[in-house]
């Protein structure tokens, strides 16, 4: 399974100068399988798992210095520890916080030795180290798989290179058109986490992606017990759920839990959001770049990491959703707006955590709303998603002429093609979104 991720890690591997880096995504999006895949370009891999191996804990207890600490992990797993050699991989760093601190001195002691800690809850063990090598480090941010890694997984290399060469002048020819609109239809069912994605590629049995996703959705919530000292675990199990109840609109605290304060669902919502759990995208003015500087961070919507997951926890129905027709394909849950956002997070920077916005005017009478708003280059650009493959343009028309732009874009179900004040960008094509013009 190729992911994109994996170019970001060999070109770090690359660097002369570079940092130890920190992995960082929610459990299960496949951290630990490409740090693997880099693994073998090295002369020696030595992959150290905190929960698998408690018992190397010990060797941090010490005072820290990168070669003494080298030599005692090379002997303790049998595989030479060489700058310039070797991979160093520590995961599941959340079980040993002391390998946070211990970073710092690779950098300065070790500086050509490859180094990556990677973790489920790395955020929770980040604020409990008071100093953990600030500018010493470099990190990278990994979500569960694009449209375009699922088709690479199922074998369809060709559709993405179509996808890729074609254009708002230059649409799909109708059969390929269609043929992709079946595969998202499939991938929002599946989604993008590894091991839904492989047993799909494998078996192409729907019924066990669903009991893997099932499982994946226990595993979430079994981790909020780490968060027990934090929050209450029902209002974790509350808030999680209500994330994807509320998907395409303004997240209201008492829509979680009406008899408790917002101020605590707010505090669950961040822990979400730390743990790659939860995406936030903000109410902006949209006046000027960059887009976070007047961003109202108390009005937001809220959206579920993978699309599988959101799915399951709403109780799709499978059969309904694998026989809608296009109109209706995307209206359940305002799965568009999802699939739109997700990647958008996915093909930011994976150098910094994603930020999204969307633009909404409150007049009296006249409410507008654009679903996303983005950032190329020096220009603004309102995003409107079309769950099906008509719908008008209202709240774009309203935003470009208050802002004087000359275009937006268009997300829908149709083919690639251009109307005088948008161009139209395919739901599977999204990953193009910051690079088509």
């Amino acid at each position: 399974m190729k992911r994109n991720i994996e170019s970001e890690l060999a070109a770090w591997a690359a660097e002369k100068e570079r940092k130890p880096l920190l992995l960082r995504g929610a459990r299960q999006v496949g951290k630990t399988y490409s740090v693997r895949v880099l693994g073998k370009s090295f002369r020696y891999f030595v992959e150290i798992n905190f929960e698998e191996r408690p018992d190397a804990k010990f060797f941090f207890n010490d005072a820290l210095s990168a070669g003494p600490l080298c030599e005692k992990l090379s002997a303790f797993i049998g595989v030479p520890i060489v700058e310039g050699q070797t991979l160093l991989f520590f995961d599941e760093v959340q079980s040993c916080p002391e390998v946070l601190a211990a970073l710092r001195y690779f950098h300065e002691q070790m500086p050509k030795l490859h180094v990556i800690a990677a973790g489920s809850l790395l955020e929770f063990a980040l604020q409990d180290i008071p100093s953990f090598g600030v500018g010493r480090l470099t990190s990278r941010f990994m979500y569960p798989l694009t449209f375009t890694e699922f088709l690479n997984a199922v074998g369809e290399k060709s559709l993405v290179e179509m996808i890729d060469i074609a254009s708002f002048d230059k649409p799909l020819d109708l059969p390929f058109h269609k043929k992709l609109i079946e595969y998202l239809r499939t991938y929002m069912l599946v989604g993008g986490m590894p091991e839904a994605v492989n047993t799909y590629a494998a078996t192409h049995d729907l019924l066990k992606v669903m009991n893997i996703l099932d499982d994946l959705i226990l595993t979430f919530q079994d981790d909020f017990a780490k968060y027990r000292k934090r929050i209450p675990l029902e209002r974790l199990a509350e808030t999680f759920r209500s994330v994807a109840a509320q998907t395409g609109g303004k997240f209201v605290c008492a829509e979680v839990e009406r008899e408790i304060k917002s101020t605590v669902i707010l505090n669950v919502l961040d822990l979400l959001v730390k743990a790659g759990l939860v995406h936030q995208v903000f109410k902006t003015p949209a006046t000027g770049i960059p887009l976070g500087t007047m961003t109202d961070r108390r009005v937001f919507k809220a959206l579920l990491f993978d699309v599988g997951v959101h799915q399951r926890l709403l109780g799709l129905d499978m059969s309904s959703h694998m026989t809608a027709d296009e109109t209706a394909l995307t209206n359940n849950g305002s799965m568009a707006e999802l699939i739109v956002g997700l990647h958008m997070a996915a093909y930011q920077s994976s150098h910094r955590r994603p930020e999204l916005f969307y633009w909404q005017r409150e007049d009296r009478g006249a409410n507008a709303e654009v679903d996303y708003v983005i950032q190329r280059g020096n220009d603004i650009v309102p995003v409107e998603v079309k769950s099906g493959i008509r719908g008008t343009m209202q709240s774009m028309r309203i935003f470009l002429k208050q802002r004087g732009f000359p275009r937006g874009l268009r997300v829908s179900l149709e083919n690639f093609g251009r109307l005088n004040d948008a161009d139209i960008l395919p739901l599977y094509a999204v990953h193009k979104i910051y690079k088509e013009r």
